[in-house]
């Protein structure tokens, strides 16, 4: 369990009055070399709020930057693997409403609901695409692979960043909050110490190629990258990499005010709409999402958009169908909504006066989701989200539901 729990840490101004954290370690200003000021972020793979806290200057290194970097594509990383490490289990009343008797939050295998939507890694990259910025990984999924195999480290592949081993979850997570990045450097010098080579593999090297990255990047436009904090310190770290380099870099103090025009406006980035203009539909969601499914011949689905919480194990979904058969809409819900004998559906009236049907699916691929049917001439829509206790039990499926349009 140690080895699992330390891989999370190499995941990956306002006028107002201020507090200022002269101990938080965790932004640093890259000048020089002829480019344009840019940032280095450290980074922990979590969802736990605390690591949220991000100081005035961070927010405005992520509003100024043109680009913005992270150690891989982490929502590539993370698109084959199932959203939730439990089965949400719920009741039904006497009126086949759903309902559950536990406030517990669910956990998910990098957070649990309690937590923000997304770990703080991937929060970035979402961030970038919600803001229309430039993104760019500074390795590929697979040279990280290459490095577990090449350790036998395979069975702790879960698709993170694995830079660490064996230290409790509480400790890293309050070496990380109090910006003690070189005593996580040291952490992971020890951690790894009984795998000969394997420092000098998962860090050192690693180390190199994202400073290099980072080196051709910052010569083409200003950058915010956020890479993991154990890859920040130590003499042979990503700051003296850069340094080595020829860059001058820079510690920025933590400052916090209660509130800023700046937070406000990078925080105001929650999600990104998709428009179809030749099917004739749009829908918002969190962040970018993965179209995972094309019209071939014969087939009914026309596009399939999925999107995934990370950190609180939420996924959102839209399917497009051509209706082919003339089908009433009660019976195309009956076919798409695989309700539990115990639930029911409901038929509603949207907006726009278009009829829709929505209510619990549960089937042996999807687990247990809300789902709505509506339709529109020769398509219609089959809307999913799915979560844990608490999204099932909240209002948060219906609000992405209002947010489907189909002409």
């Amino acid at each position: 369990m140690k080895l699992f729990v330390t891989l999370l840490l190499l995941a990956p101004i306002s006028a107002l009055s201020q507090t200022i954290d002269t101990a938080h370690e965790l932004l640093w200003e890259i000048s020089g070399n002829g480019i344009q000021t840019s940032y280095l972020f450290g980074t922990m793979h979590t969802n736990d709020r605390r690591v949220y806290n991000l100081s005035d200057s961070t927010y405005v290194a992520l509003d100024q930057a043109e680009i913005i970097a992270c150690e891989v594509d982490i929502f590539s990383a993370f698109e084959d693997l199932g959203p939730l490490t439990e089965t949400i289990d719920l009741n039904y009343d006497k009126y086949g409403n759903p309902f559950t008797s536990s406030s517990r939050a669910s956990k998910r295998v990098y957070g649990d609901e309690d937590g923000m939507p997304q770990p703080l890694d991937a929060y970035f990259q979402q961030f970038s695409s919600n803001a229309g910025k430039l993104f760019e990984p500074l390795e590929s999924i697979e040279s990280q692979i290459n490095v577990v195999k090449d350790f036998s480290l395979t069975p702790y592949w879960k698709g993170i960043h694995l830079d660490a081993l064996m230290y409790d979850e509480v400790i890293l997570l309050n070496k990380y909050i109090a910006g003690d990045i070189s005593v996580l450097d040291e952490m992971m010098k020890n951690s790894m110490s009984g795998f000969p080579g394997l420092y000098e593999a998962m860090i050192v090297d690693r180390n190199k190629t994202m400073s290099h990255k980072l080196d051709s990047l910052m010569h083409i436009k200003s950058v915010f990258c956020a890479i993991g904090a154990g890859h920040l310190a130590g003499s042979r770290g990503v700051i003296k990499c850069l340094e080595h380099k020829g860059y001058h870099v820079r510690k920025v103090l933590a400052s916090y005010s209660e509130d800023s025009d700046i937070s406000r406006s990078v925080r105001s980035y929650r999600s990104t709409i998709y428009e179809n203009d030749s099917i004739r539909f749009g829908a918002v969601f969190p962040g970018q999402q993965q179209e995972v499914h094309r019209l071939f011949d014969g087939d009914d689905l026309l596009l399939r958009l999925i999107y995934r919480d990370l950190g609180q194990g939420n996924t959102y979904e839209v399917e497009v169908y051509l209706r082919k058969d003339d089908l009433p809409l009660d019976q195309l819900a009956k076919m798409h909504i695989p309700s539990p004998r115990e639930s029911t559906i409901e038929k509603i009236v949207l907006e726009d006066t278009l009829d829709a049907y929505q209510g619990i699916g549960h089937s042996y691929t999807d687990g247990t989701h809300w789902v709505r049917v509506m339709a529109s001439g020769e398509k219609f829509l089959v809307i999913k989200a799915s979560g844990g206790n608490k999204f099932m039990n909240s209002p948060r499926p219906f609000r992405f539901f209002d947010a489907v349009w189909l002409d």
